[in-house]
Parts: C-alpha cells; structure tokens; sequence
C-alpha cells in the first residue's frame, strides 16, 4: 500500500513535495480515491489536505470573498455569506451528490478534478471567481477560466498547491438561476447543467448577463454573444429562440455512457429556454 501523509501545515506540505514531487494531493477523497486504480494505489504517495488550516475556512475583505480550497461543499452551502453574496454558487453545490459527499468532498477537489460535469464550476465562472496557488516559489492568481485547460487538465505545476478561490463582492445579480439535468433527480452527474446571472431593471429588462453551461464541451462553455444577446431585453421567447441557436451551435459535447452528443445539444438548449418560466417565477 502506498504511503498516506496527513500534514498539519502549508510549510509541512511544501516539505512534503520537495522530498515527493509525484504525490498525489486530495483533501475529501470523493474523486480520487473512486479514481485510484491498485496500480495507482501502490505507486503513492498521498498527500491528505484536510487538516491544513491555512486552506480552510471563508473569509471576506472590504471587496472580495476568500474560500480555503480544502472547505468542504456542505460549510460553502452553510456559509450566511455565500448565502448572501453568491447564492448561485450554493444553490449549484446544493445539487452536488449525497450529503455525505458533499460533507467530505471540498470547493479546490471539485475545482481541480476539472471535470466538464463539475456542478461548481459554471456558477464560478459566471461569478468571475480566482485561485490561489502557492508553492515555494511564491503564490499566484489566475482567473478560473484560465486555470482549467481540459478534462482533468489544469495549470496546477509540480509542487503547486490551489490554496483558496476568490470571489469579487460586487456582482450585481438579482437573478440567478442554477439548473441541471441527469440520470435521475438527485445524486446524478450532470448530462447538461446551466447557470445564469443577470442584472435586471423593475420592468426585467435585463442590463447584462452572463451564462455558463456544463457536460457540454471540454470545459466550462461560455459565450459573449450570447450574453450580448441577453442584454437589453427581457427573457420573451423571441429572445430564448435565439439564444438556443447560439448554443445549440457552439457547444461540442461527446457521446458517453450517460448520454449521447445529440442529446447534451438538445438539453442545452431546452435549458436556456426554461429560462423565460424561471423569471416569472421570481
């Protein structure tokens, strides 16, 4: 069996890598130890992240949110100030499997898995959020965006730890809207998720948007047309039937064991149109 290490501090970490730069970091486990196979499980080590203060807890400053990497999904959900400020992204993590993995998954595993379905991240890119890395060569902030270059690729680099996600305070949503379609109605990875944040005056007509789609594309799917597309109207019809052309076209899903390329197409756009009975809804 391969070696597990449990350290207490980010200093005892960094020591960690240099003398193991192959280890293999986790803080909950609940992606990488289903993705550990007896080979990867004997070549080790591990390094366990959970008991590293320094990369739990949510903190705020005069203009931004910090979130320790290593907090878990259920403590987000918790937060009063996510609640507040960023009730888009609880609302997308409230939809992440059973209670007792979001009790031990955390925000940095969902981020760095870097899976197109992970739930977490279309409301952070909608949200603008940043990581923070740091290793002995000093810290670093990078927009999620850019972070996330593939499925189960990142810009993380040998001896790099993501410490915390950053979120600016000033959003300007008054609607939210956090959906996604799966297997089954709860505990399902996602076929397709969307989520969807908007400034709107008293009469809904929308000032700007922002929109992010999951499971169909490499990664997070965003798109400035058809957040220009938003802007300037309300959610009619009309507007939806043109922002599911938008879509329709520029997604590339892939054909799986959950469902097929087509269909991820289909349900995308079916999402956004769902858009014009969650506004009446508000």
């Amino acid at each position: 069996m391969a070696d597990v290490h449990v350290p207490s501090s980010l200093d005892e970490v960094f020591r960690l890598l240099s003398d193991e730069p192959s280890a293999t970091l986790f803080a909950g486990g609940t992606d990488v130890m289903v993705r550990s196979s007896p080979d990867m499980r004997e070549r080790g080590p591990f390094l366990c992240l959970e008991r590293v203060e320094e990369l739990r807890g949510i903190h705020g400053s005069a203009t931004e949110v910090r979130i320790g990497a290593a907090t878990t999904l259920s403590e987000v959900i918790a937060s009063p100030v996510i609640a507040d400020l960023f009730p888009l992204l609880r609302e997308a993590l409230r939809h992440v499997g059973a209670p007792a993995v979001r009790n031990m998954g955390t925000l940095g595993g969902n981020i760095c898995t870097a899976s197109p379905a992970g739930d977490s991240l279309p409301p952070l890119y909608i949200l603008g959020a940043e990581v923070e890395l740091r290793s002995l060569k000093g810290r670093r902030r990078m927009p999620i965006d850019a972070f996330i270059t593939g499925p189960g690729r990142t810009q993380l680099e040998e001896g790099e730890v993501l410490c915390a996600v950053v979120i600016g305070k000033e959003q300007g949503f008054n609607f939210h809207h956090f959906e996604k379609v799966g297997q089954r109605k709860a505990m399902a990875i996602s076929v397709a998720s969307l989520a969807f944040g908007a400034e709107t005056r008293r009469d809904g007509t929308i000032v700007k948007a922002r929109c992010a789609f999951g499971s169909v594309a490499p990664t997070v799917f965003t798109s400035r047309l058809l957040n220009d597309t938003f802007a300037g109207n309300t959610l009619n019809t009309a507007v939806l039937d043109r922002a599911v052309a938008i879509i329709r076209e520029g997604v590339s899903p892939i054909s799986d064991i959950r469902a097929s390329m087509e269909y991820r197409r289909q349900v995308a756009g079916n999402l956004v149109m769902r858009l014009e009975g969650a506004g009446k809804d508000r």
